[in-house]
């Protein structure tokens, strides 16, 4: 089983840059269902959530060419199948937004029921009630979900129960190609749901109002294709800026938009860093002591969920009391038991609330990536930690993070990939 082993002790400082946004482009490469002439999508990452969803889209019948790096060819002429099978579903989560854009080309679809990260329940009743408020019928039984629209999807009004991001893209596009006008309010507003509005109108699309509570989809009668860039990643961008935080490092962040990054940058600054904001580019500096600070997790453009592990692992070795309140979340504390096998002084309540009181040091021990972020937290408290560490279950780190252990080591880690 390979394990990233970790030394701790060394200051990071240099350039790294950020690839394409994981959370941005999977929706993105499920849209392509959409257009019937196929389309070219750059700045991929290169990650298994990538490669799984690359799968499922074959298993659809469309081709998909990854020959040249970090661009994909989609050709999406023909859809032959309209299943996404079990063992590709289960992996990832993600696979489910295919539903929407095969409901909008083929007029039917039928998922496994999905899996992904172990971080809560994320129910997707919120997708289901929407495609049938846009007139699908939805079966579920046997561990699948199947739904048909044989006279096609009729634009209505949708209001979601949760700003869910999942949610809002899929049914962003299967009111692409709906009669009439959609609208989507309480809407997720992350920069991905823009990301994926844009790919849909290049494609042909009507969208409007996307990072906004309220998006107006006029449905069209076909798409094309079209060419699309990726937006850069904030997750792994704010990975390193952490990293720099907790190294007392001096780090230089390409390839990063600071307008998507601003709940994180207006902490970091409370916790003692100094922070430059650049065009396409952000440095942190870190303090020789890092200040306690309290976080609450929220929707965008609130603290990002994705970000609170790598945040508390930072908490771990502040100068005092800080605190966690999760609240997208419910099973999202996985990483705090991990934490606490190497030194650190947490306490939580509820399972959404956490007090992380500062220690001297951490210690280097062997401790698990329980989920995907859970995993980057450990590499964090790694870096800083008195000895070695060893993490395992390091598949959840690939599915998130393009050659992490090349552009760790490139800003001083000693970090290695074992096994």
């Amino acid at each position: 089983m390979e394990k990233l082993v970790v030394k701790g002790g060394h200051r990071l400082s240099g350039t790294v840059r950020v690839s394409g946004a994981k959370n941005a482009v999977l929706p993105i490469i499920a849209a392509s269902v959409l257009g019937t002439e196929g389309s070219v999508i750059s700045e991929v990452p290169e990650l298994e959530d990538v490669s799984t969803i690359c799968k499922v889209l074959e298993c659809l019948g469309l081709k998909v060419d990854a020959s040249k790096p970090h661009t994909l060819k989609i050709d999406s002429h023909v859809v032959t199948g309209y299943e996404a099978p079990y063992d590709l579903v289960s992996t990832m989560r993600a696979s489910f937004l295919v539903m929407g854009s095969l409901l909008a080309r083929v007029g039917k679809a039928k998922i496994s029921l999905p899996g992904g990260c172990a971080i809560g329940t994320r129910p997707i009743d919120i997708h289901l009630k929407g495609f049938e408020a846009l007139g699908a019928r939805i079966e579920q039984g046997h561990g699948s979900i199947e739904a048909s629209a044989p006279n096609g999807l009729v634009g209505t009004t949708i209001y979601l129960d949760f700003p869910s991001v999942g949610a809002t893209e899929n049914l962003m596009m299967a009111a692409s190609m709906a009669k009439g006008t959609t609208i989507i309010e309480n809407a997720a507003q992350e920069p991905e749901i823009v990301d994926l509005a844009n790919y849909i109108n290049v494609m042909g699309g009507k969208v409007r109002g996307a990072g906004t509570t309220a998006i107006h989809i006029d449905g069209v009668e076909s798409m094309k294709g079209g060419e699309h860039i990726v937006i850069p990643d904030r997750i792994e961008a704010g990975t390193y800026m952490v990293a720099s935080a907790m190294t007392q490092g001096d780090i230089k962040v390409e390839n990063v938009l600071c307008e998507h990054m601003k709940p994180l940058i207006a902490k970091l600054r409370e916790a003692g860093c100094t922070v430059e904001e650049g065009i396409n580019d952000v440095r942190v500096v870190g303090p020789r002591k890092l200040k306690p600070i309290t976080i609450k997790t929220l929707p965008y453009p609130g603290f990002p969920t994705d970000m609170q592990a790598q945040v508390m692992a930072m908490m771990c070795i502040a100068d005092g009391q800080s605190s966690v309140l999760e609240t997208v979340f419910e099973n999202r504390f996985m990483h705090v038991d991990e934490l606490l096998r190497m030194g650190a002084n947490i306490k939580t309540s509820g399972g959404r609330a956490a007090l992380i009181e500062g220690v001297d040091k951490l210690y280097g021990c062997q401790v698990r990536a329980t989920d995907l972020r859970a995993g980057a937290a450990m590499v964090l408290a790694g870096l800083v930690a008195d000895g070695t560490t060893e993490i395992t279950d390091i598949y959840h780190i690939d599915r998130g993070y393009e050659n992490l252990v090349t552009k760790m080591t490139a800003l001083g880690a000693d970090i290695q990939r074992v096994g």
